[in-house]
This record gives structure tokens, sequence and C-alpha cells, in this order.
């Protein structure tokens, strides 16, 4: 089996490392390097818990090989936060009910994220769109509407 290194930036940190050609994003990201926030859920791209961005892009990590992601820019659910200081949509999950068993709730934050950044106000039908990649058994999806709602009006300071 053939390996590549690899040189990436993670969460605004520089990461070298050699991985085989066959690793997935996802499970470099989880076995590697230790950052499990990023699921495996379905692991044919259905369900959106694996998601990331991949250069400011919501990408399914389960989907790409980490070779793919060399010369990238990585954010993952734990690099949303500031240190200890939680980023506005964690806090608006958390107060609006957009989690319950939290197992699909790092693909819908890196979803959400990636929405507010090209559409600071979304609507309702707006934000159900952009996260119908996404797939939850718990919630029922309104808290997870009223969450990004919630965390777009405080970034508006509405």
């Amino acid at each position: 089996m053939s390996t590549h290194r690899i040189h990436l930036t993670l969460n605004g940190e520089a990461i070298e490392a050699e991985v085989p050609g066959n690793r997935l994003l996802a499970d470099f990201l989880r076995d590697d390097l230790g950052l499990t926030g990023t699921k495996r859920g379905c692991e044919t791209g259905v369900c959106g818990a694996c998601s990331i961005h991949l250069d400011d892009t919501v990408t399914k990590s389960c989907l790409c090989l980490a070779f793919q992601a060399d010369g990238r820019q990585i954010t993952t659910v734990e690099g949303l936060a500031d240190g200890a200081t939680l980023h506005v949509l964690q806090e608006a999950f958390m107060t609006h009910g957009g989690l319950q068993c939290g197992y699909c709730t790092p693909g819908f934050l890196m979803a959400s994220a990636e929405l507010l950044a090209r559409n600071p106000m979304p609507s309702g039908d707006e934000i159900r769109k952009a996260l119908s990649g996404n797939l939850c058994r718990c919630t029922g999806y309104q808290g997870i509407v009223d969450a990004v709602g919630a965390a777009a009006r405080t970034l508006h300071g509405i």
C-alpha cells in the first residue's frame, strides 16, 4: 500500500502526517488525530455526521481520502469553539434544544456554520435546505432550525 506525506492546516494548526493511500479523512481525524467530534455514521455520505469544513466548504469526510486534504484547510467541530468559549451555534443548540443524543450534532453544527458564513440571516426554509444533507433520529429538527435562526439573530445583535 502506498503512503502519502500530507501537510494541512487543521483547526488553525499546521499538521504534517504520513497516511496510507486508502485512509479515509474521517478515520484520519478520529483515529490518528483523536478528533472524535467527527462522527462515523453511515459511511456512505448520507447522514452528514462526519461533516467538516474543507477550505470553508462542508464536506463529508467519510467520502474523502486523507491525502486529498493535502495543502488544504480543515475545520472540525472542535475548531468552532474559541478555547473554552463555545461558538454561538453551539450555545444556541444547547439553549434551543437542537440536540438530544448528540451524535449528529457535530455535522449539523458544521453545516450550520457554513450556512451562516454565506447567508448571515437565513429563513427557516433556507436553514432546512442547507441542513438537508444531515440526518437526525432524535430531535424532530425544529430545535435545530430554531437554534440556527437564534444564532443568526445573535450574530446580528437582534
